[in-house]
């Protein structure tokens, strides 16, 4: 029976694939942008004003020029159609679904590499063959090989690093860790923190039975919220930062941070402690005689963290050393600062320390071969709103607060974010400087909404923020009693749209109303 769901659902697949992609219809829609180029985002015109369009140069995170140069969007390019989008939501459907209908299934990273292969396979044979771009391959394949090796190295590090001991796992004991984990969240970035704090909160709250929430919050708290005060903290701020963003810009942020943190860190302290009130006497009781004072060890570990965290600053600014300001080549000086320091934490870390944190590579390779799949099959779905985002009618920062936090949700949040910054500095009239933007004393504020919305809203759903998947199969993979069963898809979304959306309401009303 499940061999026949499976080719079914395979079959399913193929022939939506097919059907979108060359259709007589699908062929008709197509217009004249360029699929993985940044597109700038069509702006609302105002009488005979005409708002700065592609033909400025802009440099991305790799110091390449898109504009009007080589590979060019009037020259080459086209709109992609509504079609080519339908691998992408294929791919969300298959992430939410197939866990509900073949759970056993689902469980292995290979089923989880075929399925989004499947899904990619439409925009690979249409970027290579039919509608050939593969510069927008290389673009998305030069973004994955930063994220990944990020993630990678951040995991490999933090798996060294073993909280021993065991304290009461009581609602302030958690309402701590939480808080602590939104703090360093801005100096070791939302996954680094994730993974520094994630197994100690596991093993802390492994006497009791109700934990789900915990983690939930975890996500909301650690993985997303926290990192907004610092370019370090989620990429989308890192990538202002290297289109010129001040460093210290970010924290312009703190009052939506603040509000955000104690409202979230409110309700999850009320919550576990009714959670907590119908624990068993006898968890309760475990829980409380189960006390061992906290130590760490592997701290040589958070050089090699340190290590990852001046590569991702002045890894640009290594680039533009050896070969010069102006270097349009692509090599990953960063990333390979960032493996050489995963090696050494595996070379200089006792294997002992890795046994006992229950370390192993199951959940960065999960998040790996989803993402790769993602990473593709968003490259359309991108473009089509870099194309048709001017005609949204976005103008107001509530508009583009919400606009952006709510296509971070599903989209990755990181190109979301420049693609708003383009539409932000068009509708403004700031032209094509990030930094007019950012230091504008009137249009500032549009900035701050696109920022705080691409992070904020990342935790929406479980691949808004990669970091929240991660979390995920950590929770699920856990050993003994600190495992934890974790949501749906559906189930997670509708504790965050439950929980958080409401606060972006309050956040709205209290900054970005005008």
């Amino acid at each position: 029976m499940r061999k026949q769901m499976q080719r079914v659902l395979t079959a399913s697949f193929v022939a939506v694939f097919c059907v979108g992609f060359w259709s007589p219809s699908a062929a008709a829609l197509t217009n004249t942008v360029a699929i993985g180029n940044p597109i700038v985002a069509e702006a609302p015109k105002k009488g005979n004003q005409t708002p700065p369009s592609g033909s400025h140069e802009k440099t991305d995170a790799h110091g390449k020029k898109d504009g009007h140069g080589k590979g060019t969007t009037k020259e080459h390019g086209r709109v992609p159609t509504i079609y080519e989008v339908i691998p992408f939501l294929l791919l969300l459907l298959g992430i939410a679904l197939i866990p509900l209908i073949n759970g056993h299934f689902w469980e292995s990273n290979l089923n989880k590499g075929l399925v989004a292969g499947l899904c990619s396979a439409p925009i690979l044979i249409n970027l290579l063959i039919v509608n050939p771009n593969p510069h927008a391959l290389l673009h998305a394949g030069e973004e994955f090989i930063a994220f990944i090796v990020l993630l990678w190295s951040l995991f490999t590090i933090s798996g060294g690093i073993v909280l021993r001991g065991n304290i009461p796992a009581t609602p302030l004991t958690n309402t701590i860790f939480l808080a602590i984990g939104a703090v360093i969240a801005n100096i070791f970035g939302t996954t680094g923190a994730a993974m520094l704090l994630i197994r100690p909160v596991l093993k802390t709250n492994r006497e009791r039975r109700h934990k789900k929430h915990t983690v939930i919050f975890f996500i909301f708290l650690v993985a997303n919220v926290g990192g907004c005060l610092t370019p370090l903290g989620d990429p989308p701020l890192f990538l202002g930062f290297l289109r010129g963003v001040p460093f210290e810009w970010t924290l312009k942020l703190w009052p939506m941070w603040l509000v955000k943190t104690a409202l979230v860190l409110t309700i999850y302290y009320v919550w576990d402690t009714f959670a907590h009130k119908k624990e068993s006497m006898k968890n309760v009781a475990r829980d409380e005689k189960d006390v061992v004072p906290l130590r760490l060890e592997g701290s040589i570990n958070f050089l090699f963290i340190a290590g990852v965290v001046l590569a991702i600053i002045f890894g640009k600014n290594l680039k533009a050393l050896i070969h010069g300001s102006g270097a349009t080549n692509y090599f990953p000086y960063g990333e390979l600062v960032m493996i050489a320091m995963g090696l050494l934490s595996m070379r200089f870390t006792s294997k002992k320390l890795r046994k006992d944190n229950d370390f192993n590579f199951h959940a960065i390779i999960e998040v790996a071969v989803l993402f790769a799949g993602i990473f593709i099959v968003m490259i359309p779905a991108l473009d089509l709103l870099r194309a048709k985002g001017g005609s949204l009618g976005i103008k107001e920062p509530w508009q583009f607060f919400w606009a952006t936090g709510l296509l971070s949700s599903f989209l990755d949040n990181a190109p979301t974010y420049l693609t708003f910054v383009s539409l932000g500095q068009g509708v403004t009239q700031v032209g094509d400087n990030i930094l007019a933007l950012a230091t504008h004393p009137h249009h500032m504020v549009i900035l701050k909404a696109i920022s705080v919305g691409a992070v904020f809203m990342g935790a929406n759903t479980y691949i808004g923020n990669a970091p929240n998947f991660m979390v995920k199969a950590i929770a699920e993979t856990a050993p003994g009693e600190s495992r934890v069963t974790m949501p749906s898809f559906f189930g997670y979304m509708a504790y965050s749209f439950g929980i958080l959306v409401p606060l972006d309401i309050i956040i709205t009303l209290l900054f970005f109303r005008s």
